[in-house]
């Protein structure tokens, strides 16, 4: 099973170019979208899950096991009955508990043939995303993580083909960040998950296949430690005061800049050993991304 993308373009009134003629090939399991804030991942995410139209371009699920294939621009119901999503943000019924607003979400989705059948899966769900304690408390007084992992039940709602998560762990924090990780790494052993962040470690640490957007274009794509490779013996490092990272005397493009013990430690990308002290050191993904974003600026 696989989701394929060809030349996807959006453009929004008043001329922004969201998506420029997108294309990528998505397999089964983990994929990481990864790009800045504006790059246009969200609108490639809200336009594979069908809410939005696009200009021109194609969407294919291809090899599906219950629906074959699908052009998910325009068989949009279809698709619907195939996906799960779980948006950057997402809004819950006050004071009303998990347990009942996930088999409500259950029944507008026609999942189980009766009351029994749909609350049997609502709570396994609840087990799965370990909601099950607190299944009677009310979502609006969940914490940050708790609120994700019901979201991913809800998600998870019909067993979907296709699971679209947008921006998930940010404002999390780490033992929460860890958990919502386990889960979403169960879910992906089975059916495409796309990770939409601007997080590199979520990509490094879920993800086995990967792109990176900017101004609506693809930069990149391939696997994670394909990519980290790709930069070996072409990263370098120094520590230096900050003057002298102020005065920046070098031509070489920075990746980045970072304080370790209050002094600037600077990597930049350079093919050959620059001059000036600079020791080659191990690229990882975050160099990817910096230097692609860099080339594209160029």
């Amino acid at each position: 099973m696989r989701l394929v993308i060809e030349k996807l373009s959006k453009t929004y009134p008043g001329g922004v170019r969201a998506l420029d003629e997108v294309s990528l090939e998505i397999p089964r399991g983990m994929f990481g979208l990864l790009g800045p804030n504006g790059a246009g991942k969200s609108t490639l995410m809200r336009t594979i899950a069908t809410l939005q139209e696009a200009d021109s371009g194609s969407v294919v699920l291809e090899g599906s096991q219950v629906a074959g294939e699908v052009d998910v621009l325009r068989e949009k119901d279809r698709v619907r009955g195939l996906l799960g999503y779980l948006p950057q943000e997402f809004g819950v019924y006050p004071r009303t508990s998990a347990v009942r607003l996930l088999t409500h979400l259950a029944a507008l989705k026609g999942v189980g043939r009766n009351g029994r059948e749909r609350a049997e899966v609502v709570d396994r769900l609840l087990e799965r995303v370990n909601l099950s304690d607190v299944k009677h408390k009310g979502v609006s007084t969940y914490s940050g993580g708790m609120r994700q992992r019901f979201g991913i039940a809800q998600a998870l709602l019909g067993d979907p083909q296709l699971l679209i998560v947008d921006e998930p762990t940010a404002g999390l924090d780490p033992g929460e960040r860890n958990r919502f990780y386990n889960l979403l790494a169960e879910v992906g052993e089975n059916i495409i998950v796309i990770l939409s962040t601007h997080i590199v470690q979520d990509v490094k640490e879920l993800c086995t296949s990967m792109a990176i957007i900017d101004r609506g274009r693809v930069l990149a794509s391939g696997s994670p430690l394909d990519a980290e490779e790709s930069l070996r013996g072409k990263v370098w490092s120094r520590t230096m005061s900050k003057q002298e990272l102020q005065q920046r005397d070098w031509a070489y493009p920075i990746l980045s800049s970072k304080l370790v013990a209050g002094v600037p430690s600077v990597r930049i990308y350079s093919e050959e050993e620059p001059q000036g002290g600079w020791r080659s050191v191990e690229p990882d993904l975050e160099d990817v991304f910096f230097s692609r974003l860099a080339s594209a600026a160029s």
